[in-house]
């Protein structure tokens, strides 16, 4: 370890420690998404078509207010330190997520998800702290390691939650998650450690009207935080339908919840393996060139997905775009890393997550309205024509990610 990296403090032990957080924040977030619907049936005696209207306002609610809050927060974490935002995040989580089980009607539980949405922040303030710790030269893979945490988590959530509910019960459950969360809280407060400089503030009055004057690429932040929001729309806007389009491959034959659950997560087993080696291939020869590999695997990969005939086809090509995805977020977090003075990383990774929440919302909506107006196939066509613009956005608005000085912007 050279003089820079000791300067940067003890990153590794962070990265371990906040890998391990992240997987059990992300499972936490995911394990109560398999019985939600459930739960908000059992709060009382609602028709089918009031338990999806319920559903969908209790799943919007954390979303929504996520991406209002994050940002504020984001501006906090800049002046207070990310391991404090950390700590504020995961207590904040724990005790929502524990008063989930005690929600005897519906409205408690939107509150309650909405008050989930206030605290929002751990993944964010993680990836930050990760970001502004970790020398620059081994950011990419740092980020990418990070994001196998969030996602293998999230990959294993809705099993577990699944089994905990058949064993314990849907309430014990959020109790159940509420201690992981609190795990978290005392894991982040005793290993984590941050050397932090308080932002010191520029005089310039005109910095204050516009908060991106900070940054020295301007229109680059704004390109990778509506990519942020398209990939992540293009993601969610398939999950409404997975299931049924699976059911219909099978001819409503067989073991359709198993195959549909095992489809699902092929993409976060590929994300697993395929992120962390693009993002050592981006720290050495660009992370431009990743992000746009990316969005051309993703659109190949797409379009093929509405014309399958058989499960196990759409099973490999559920795989391929876990591989895309290894490629787009991690980097999309690199080059605003790269491209973001160190003492606003929370600001502009909370601003992402604001952008993620978006794409959470409009996703979920719009997937499940494409699929009913036209058919399963229009969502996977969709999503590949909003890869490629997302494409084009970037190859023309920003034409130096295509040059490896991107790379070595803000070192």
């Amino acid at each position: 370890m050279d003089e820079a990296e000791r300067a940067q403090g003890p990153w590794r032990r962070n990265l371990h420690v906040l890998w391990f957080c992240t997987f059990v924040a992300g499972m936490a977030f995911s394990e109560i998404m398999p019985f939600l619907s459930l739960y908000i049936s059992s709060l009382g005696n609602y028709t089918k078509s009031q338990v999806t209207m319920y559903s969908g306002l209790v799943y919007a609610a954390d979303f929504f207010v996520s991406a209002i809050a994050s940002p504020l927060w984001g501006m906090v974490a800049d002046r207070k330190g990310r391991k404090l935002m950390l700590l504020r995040s995961s207590l904040g989580m724990a005790v929502a997520m524990s008063l989930m089980g005690f929600a005897t009607s519906v409205w408690q539980l939107v509150a309650l998800r909405a008050l989930q949405g206030v605290f929002a922040g751990f993944i964010s303030n993680a990836q930050a702290l990760v970001a502004s710790q970790t020398p620059r030269k081994h950011s990419g893979a740092s980020l990418s390691t990070l994001m196998t945490g969030v996602t293998s988590g999230m990959l294993l959530g809705p099993v577990i939650g699944g089994v905990l509910a058949q064993i314990f019960s849907i309430r014990l459950t959020f109790f159940i998650t509420g201690a992981l969360l609190l795990l978290t809280f005392f894991m982040s407060w005793i290993f984590v450690e941050e050397q932090f400089k308080p932002v010191v503030r520029d005089p310039n009055q005109k910095r204050l009207h516009n908060p991106l004057a900070a940054f020295p690429n301007p229109k680059l932040i704004l390109v990778l935080l509506s990519s942020t929001l398209i990939v992540q729309f293009g993601n969610i806007s398939i999950s409404p339908i997975i299931s049924l389009y699976v059911k219909e491959l099978m001819h409503n034959v067989g073991p359709i919840t198993v195959v549909a659950g095992i489809i699902a997560a092929l993409p976060g087993i590929s994300n697993i393996i395929a992120a962390p080696r693009l993002g050592r291939y981006g720290d050495q020869h660009g992370s431009g060139k990743v992000l746009l590999f990316g969005y051309i695997f993703a659109t190949v990969m797409y379009v093929p997905q509405g014309f399958v005939t058989s499960v196990w086809m759409l099973g490999i090509l559920r795989f391929m775009i876990g591989i895309s995805d290894g490629a787009l977020f991690p980097e999309i977090q690199t080059l605003l890393t790269k491209n973001s003075p160190v003492e606003l990383t929370s600001t502009v990774f909370s601003w992402n997550q604001s952008f993620q929440s978006i794409g959470n919302m409009m996703g979920s909506l719009l997937g499940g309205w494409i699929a009913g107006v036209f058919n399963y196939n229009a969502v996977f066509i969709s999503t590949a024509a909003l890869m490629l613009i997302n494409l084009a956005l970037v190859w023309w608005l920003v034409p130096e990610i295509r040059k490896p000085q991107i790379q070595v912007a803000n070192d």
